[in-house]
């Protein structure tokens, strides 16, 4: 595992928040390409052997994102914004912003007080 700071320098926590964090970009990688490899078998049995296999990365990957959800801060507000909602994210984003306009993406009001 690389670490971008001194080893040393690092908590505990930062570092299990490290692990989880390359796991979580290991599982969802491994979801990808087994997500490839079912759109391209020709073999039904092989397609299901490799779905089953990139569905258990999926469940992997979600466990991941729970336990970082609990351990790392910031996680759970974002996640409890934007997981599971209804309509545009992007409007959901701007909404959360002063001064943004999700039509032309800058608002800058009146300019007279």
């Amino acid at each position: 595992m690389a670490y971008t700071e001194p080893y040393d320098a690092l908590d505990g926590k930062t570092r299990d928040i490290s692990k989880a964090i390359t796991s979580l970009r290991e599982e969802l990688e491994a979801v990808d390409w087994y997500n490839q490899r079912v759109a391209t078998s020709v073999d039904e049995e092989l397609k299901g052997i490799m779905a089953h296999n990139r569905d258990e990365e999926i469940e992997h990957a979600s466990m991941l994102m729970e336990w970082l959800r609990r351990n790392m801060d910031k996680w759970d507000e974002d996640l409890k914004t934007y997981l599971f909602a209804k309509g545009s994210l992007l409007e959901l984003e701007d909404a959360g912003q002063p001064g943004i306009d999700s039509q032309s993406k800058l608002h800058i009001g009146s300019m007279k007080d």
